[in-house]
C-alpha cells in the first residue's frame, strides 16, 4: 500500500503504482476516490482494483477503520479471553485440575491486552499488503468532497493537496454516540473506544445500553470478574432481537449475577472526590456506585466535514447520507456506503454495499442488499445469531406462521461441550393447505451459533421452503444439526423434535 504525504510536492507526481496517470500539478485523478478506510471504504477498494480500476483510498487513522483498530475485532479478542476463562474454570467438570490449592484461574488483563493489539496488527499488516499489492493508493489525512467530485485532502501536519475520482465513494463511518449528563473523560466514564484500550479491568461497572454492544461488554466484564449492572431505556435488551432470543439471553445473565435495569432513566453521576469511581443516579433518587462507566448507546455517522458546499450530496436529520437502494447519492457519480449511510452499522453490510456501488458504476447487473435479511451475530454469551422476520413481525406483517424450536439440551455435541444454553427457532410461513412453506426468518442462541448460521442465512435468502432445506444432512455430533432438526420437525416428520 503507498501511503502518500500530503504535502503539495508529491502531488506533482504524474504517475501512480500501476501507471494510473494522475494528472497535472496537485490534480491528481483516479477512477474511483474513497474517502475513508474502514470495512466499506477498503472493500470498495479491493473489488473495484480486482476490475482493473484505478482506486484511492483517503484514511484519516489506518485501513481497517473503527471495526479493525476499536470496534468488532478487538471486541470478538477479548470476548474469546472470557471464552477461554469460563473454559478453565469448569475444567473440574472434565477431570481436569488447575492445581492443588484448588483456587481458579487469574487473570492479567495487560496481556489480554497485549495479544489483542498482537491480533489488530497482524491483521493491519496484511490488509496493508493487500491493498499494495492491488495497487491501491492511500492518502493519509481527513477528506473532504468538494464540488465536481475533487476531493481535499488535509494532513494531521495541516498540509493540504486535491485529488479528483471519476466517481467518488463516502465511506467515512461512524463514531460512538454519547448520552447527556454522561461526558466522556476516558477513565471512569468511556465509549467502546476507551474501554478496548483498558490495561485492567474494573471491579464495578455501569453498562449504559442493552443492545449487542452493550451485552457483549457485560458478557465479557462478567465473566473475567467485574460486577456488571446494564441500563436499557427500553422494555427489554437486545432490541430487534426475537423475543425467545431476549428471554434467554436475560436468564443467562441473571444466573450469572448481571443485573439489567430495563425501562431505567437515567439522571446523570457524581464522580468519587478520589478520582476511584463514580456514583450513577437512577430512576427516583437510586444511586449505584461503580468503578467505571461504559457507554454504549450506538453509533452516529462521521459526516461532520464530510461534505463541502455545492456537492448536491443530501444529509437527513440524523447526519446519514441520502442514498437509493445503488447507494447512489443525489449527485451523479458519488456513493456512500457503510455507517455514514442508514443502514445495519455491521462491516459485513458494508462489504455488501461495496459490492453493489463498484457493479453499479461498471454497468454491472445489480442486487441491492436485502436489509430486512442481513446476517446478524451477537458474540455475548450465550452467542446471538439471526437473518430474516422475527416471529412478532412475521405476524404483524400478515403471515400465518407456523414455529419449531429445538433447544441445545437435546444436542449431543452441546452435551459433550457442556454448554447446552439456548436453542435453534426457524419461522416459516404455513401454506393455505397447512402445510409448511417458506422460511422466513431463522433465531439462534447457544453455543457458537454466529458460526452456524450459514445455512438459516442461505434459506431465508433463497426463500426455501421447510421440505427443501430439510433434504440437506448435517453432520453428527455436530451443533448444527439443531438446526437440521428443527426444518426436518416443520416437516412434519421430525427425528427428536415433535
Amino acid at each position: 500500500m503507498e501511503v502518500v504525504p500530503t504535502a503539495p510536492e508529491v502531488a506533482t507526481q504524474k504517475t501512480a503504482p500501476g501507471g494510473v496517470d494522475r494528472g497535472e500539478g496537485v490534480q491528481q485523478r483516479f477512477d474511483i476516490v474513497v474517502i475513508g478506510g474502514g470495512p466499506g471504504g477498503y472493500a470498495t477498494a479491493l473489488y473495484a482494483s480486482s476490475a482493473g480500476l484505478s482506486v484511492a483510498v483517503v484514511e484519516l487513522d489506518k485501513v481497517g477503520g473503527t471495526c479493525l483498530h476499536r470496534g468488532c475485532v478487538p471486541a470478538k479478542e477479548f470476548l474469546e479471553t472470557a471464552a477461554v476463562h469460563r473454559t478453565v474454570t469448569r475444567s473440574g467438570e472434565f477431570g481436569i485440575t488447575m492445581g492443588t490449592d484448588g483456587g481458579g484461574p487469574t487473570l492479567d488483563f495487560s496481556v489480554s491486552q497485549k495479544r489483542k493489539q498482537q491480533v489488530v496488527e497482524q491483521l493491519f499488516m496484511g490488509l496493508t499488503g493487500l491493498l499494495k499489492g492491488k495497487g491501491v493508493t492511500v492518502f493519509s489525512g481527513s477528506g473532504t468532497l468538494l464540488p465536481d467530485h475533487r476531493v481535499r485532502i488535509v494532513g494531521n501536519d495541516g498540509s493540504s493537496t486535491e485529488i479528483t475520482g471519476t466517481d467518488v465513494v463516502l465511506a467515512a463511518g461512524s463514531v460512538p454516540r454519547t448520552i447527556p449528563g454522561f461526558d466522556i473523560d476516558g477513565t471512569i466514564v468511556m465509549t467502546s473506544d476507551e474501554f478496548l484500550s483498558l490495561e485492567a479491568l474494573p471491579e464495578s461497572v455501569a453498562v449504559i445500553g442493552g443492545g449487542a454492544i452493550g451485552c457483549e461488554f457485560a458478557s465479557l466484564l462478567s465473566d473475567l470478574g467485574s460486577t456488571v449492572t446494564v441500563f436499557e431505556a427500553l422494555p427489554a435488551i437486545l432490541n430487534g432481537c426475537d423475543d425467545d432470543v431476549v428471554r434467554t439471553v436475560a436468564r443467562s445473565f441473571r444466573k450469572r449475577g448481571i443485573d439489567v435495569k430495563v425501562d431505567a432513566r437515567l439522571q446523570g453521576h457524581t464522580p468519587d472526590p478520589s478520582g476511584k469511581g463514580t456514583v450513577v443516579s437512577y430512576e427516583d433518587g437510586e444511586k449505584l456506585a461503580v468503578d467505571a462507566v461504559v457507554v454504549s448507546v450506538g453509533r452516529r455517522p462521521r459526516t461532520e466535514g464530510l461534505l463541502a458546499q455545492g456537492t448536491g450530496v443530501a444529509v437527513d436529520d440524523r447526519e446519514f447520507v441520502v442514498t437509493d437502494e445503488t447507494m447512489r447519492t443525489g449527485a451523479d457519480g458519488v456513493w456512500a456506503v457503510g455507517d455514514v449511510v442508514a443502514t445495519p452499522q455491521l462491516a459485513h453490510v458494508g462489504f455488501a454495499e461495496a459490492i453493489v456501488v463498484v457493479k453499479s458504476i461498471l454497468g454491472e447487473p445489480v442486487v441491492p442488499v436485502a436489509y430486512e435479511r442481513v446476517p446478524w451475530a451477537i458474540y455475548c454469551h450465550p452467542e446471538v445469531a439471526f437473518a430474516g422476520l422475527t416471529e412478532a413481525a412475521a405476524r404483524e406483517a400478515g403471515y400465518d406462521v407456523v414455529v419449531k424450536k429445538d433447544p441445545f439440551g437435546g444436542n449431543s455435541r452441546a452435551r459433550i461441550i457442556g454448554d447446552t444454553e439456548g436453542m435453534v427457532k426457524v419461522v416459516a410461513e404455513r401454506r393455505p393447505d397447512g402445510a409448511t412453506g417458506r422460511i422466513l426468518g431463522v433465531h439462534m442462541v447457544g453455543p457458537w451459533v454466529t458460526e452456524q448460521l450459514g445455512a438459516g442465512y442461505l434459506a431465508v435468502n433463497w426463500e426455501a421452503t421447510a421440505d427443501e432445506v430439510a433434504q440437506f444432512i448435517q453432520p453428527h455430533p455436530s451443533l448444527s444439526e439443531s438446526f437440521g432438526e428443527t426444518v426436518l420437525a416443520l416437516t412434519g416428520r421430525g427425528l427428536h423434535l415433535a
